[in-house]
C-alpha cells in the first residue's frame, strides 16, 4: 500500500536525483587495497548474468539470463515493474481492452526500458492510479515480447494486466497473446532486495535470481540500449556490458587521468552518477576486419561501491585462454 502524499514526495526526490546529480561526499581516507584481477564468465553466447562484489572479489550469484521476465520493485514505497532487458524484451500498451482474449501487436509501438534506469523511461510506466491509499490498476492490457534466447530464437508473446499493489503485494494476471493459458500471480516485497523477478515459464514462478541489495555492486550481462545511426536515428540493440546495483552504487567514466596514478584525492573531485549503465558496454570495440573485440585501454571507471568506498576499475581483456569471447577481464583497486 502506498500513501499518496508520501508517494508524491518519493517521486519528486527520485526525479531530482536523476536530473541533477549532487556531488558525492568524500570517502574518508583508508588504506589503499591491492590491485586485483578477475575474469567474469558470461561465456561465448553471453548466456549468463553475473552479480559481482568488489570488496570480496567474488561472483555473488550467476544465472541464465533467460530465467526471468519481469522484476518487481521491493522498496517500501516502490511500484516500478521492469523488464529483463537481457532478453531484448519489449512492451506495447494495448489500453483498456478485454484481458485473456486473442490479441496481436499489428501497428502497435513497442517500448523498451531505458538502460540508464530512469523511472520516467520504463516500458510499463505508471501502470496504476491511487484510490483509498491502495495502488490500483489503470486496467491497461500490455502485450509483451519476451525477446530472444542466446541463440536468437524468439521466446514468445504474452499479455499481462497488473491488478493492484496492496500491503506490499503485487497482484497480476498473464496469458499467451492468443488468449491461452490464463494465470494469476502474486509477488510479495522483500525489503532486503532491490527487485524480485518472475518468469512466465512453466505456468509462472517467482525467481530469486538477484542477490540481496547489500551483497553486490555490479551486474555483468547483456542488456538492451539505444544506439544511433549516422543520421542520428535511435534504434534498440543488445549489448554486453556492466550495470550498477540500482540503488547503492555510483560510477563515472574517466578518459583523462592515468589509471595507475589515480588516487583517492583526485577520485573525490570527480562527480559520480547513479545511471544504471554508468559503466555500460563501450569499453570494447568490434573490429569487422578481424571479427574480434578490442578492449579500449584509454578509459577506466571510478565506482563507489555499496558500502561507500571508491574503486578504480578498467577492462584488460574479453577472451579466455582458449580464445573464446564473453570473458571480461577486470583490473581494479580500492582507493
Amino acid at each position: 500500500m502506498i500513501r499518496s502524499g508520501r508517494f508524491i514526495v518519493i517521486i519528486a526526490v527520485s526525479l531530482v536525483l536523476h536530473s541533477c546529480f549532487k556531488k558525492d561526499e568524500a570517502v574518508p581516507v583508508h588504506p589503499r587495497g591491492p590491485v586485483k584481477t578477475d575474469t567474469i564468465a558470461l561465456t561465448d553466447n553471453y548466456k549468463f548474468q553475473v552479480y559481482f562484489d568488489l570488496a570480496t572479489g567474488t561472483a555473488v550469484s550467476t544465472n541464465l539470463r533467460t530465467e526471468s521476465d519481469l522484476g518487481f520493485e521491493c522498496s517500501s514505497s516502490g511500484w516500478k515493474i521492469i523488464l529483463n532487458t537481457g532478453d531484448f524484451m519489449k512492451v506495447a500498451d494495448m489500453g483498456v481492452i478485454p484481458f485473456g482474449e486473442p490479441h496481436d501487436t499489428t501497428g502497435m509501438k513497442m517500448s523498451f526500458d531505458k538502460s540508464d534506469g530512469n523511472p520516467d523511461s520504463l516500458a510499463f510506466g505508471r501502470w496504476f492510479t491511487l484510490a483509498g491509499g491502495d495502488t490500483l490498476s489503470l486496467n491497461h492490457v500490455y502485450a509483451i515480447s519476451r525477446g530472444i534466447d542466446p541463440n536468437g530464437n524468439p521466446l514468445g508473446l504474452y499479455q499481462v494486466i497488473f491488478d493492484s499493489l496492496k500491503m506490499g503485494t503485487y497482484y497480476f494476471r498473464f496469458a499467451k497473446l492468443n488468449g491461452q493459458d490464463v494465470r494469476s500471480a502474486i509477488i510479495t516485497k522483500d525489503p532486503s532486495m532491490n527487485y524480485i523477478w518472475y518468469s512466465f515459464n512453466s505456468g509462472g514462478s517467482v525467481k530469486n535470481l538477484e542477490p540481496p541489495k547489500d551483497s553486490f555492486d555490479l551486474l555483468f550481462t547483456q542488456y538492451t540500449t539505444l544506439l544511433y545511426t549516422d543520421e542520428g536515428e535511435a534504434y534498440p540493440y543488445l549489448v554486453t556490458g556492466v550495470l550498477l546495483n540500482r540503488n547503492l552504487v555510483r560510477a563515472a567514466k574517466d578518459s583523462i587521468h592515468d589509471f595507475s596514478a589515480m588516487d583517492l584525492e583526485t577520485a573525490n573531485s570527480i562527480q559520480l552518477s547513479p545511471a544504471l549503465d554508468g559503466i555500460g558496454y563501450d569499453w570494447k570495440r568490434f573490429d569487422f576486419n578481424s571479427a574480434s573485440y578490442t578492449v579500449l585501454t584509454d578509459r577506466f571507471y571510478l565506482v563507489r561501491d555499496k558500502s561507500g568506498y571508491l574503486y578504480k576499475l578498467r577492462f584488460i581483456g574479453f577472451y579466455n585462454g582458449a580464445g573464446e569471447k564473453g570473458y571480461p577481464v577486470i583490473e581494479y583497486q580500492a582507493l
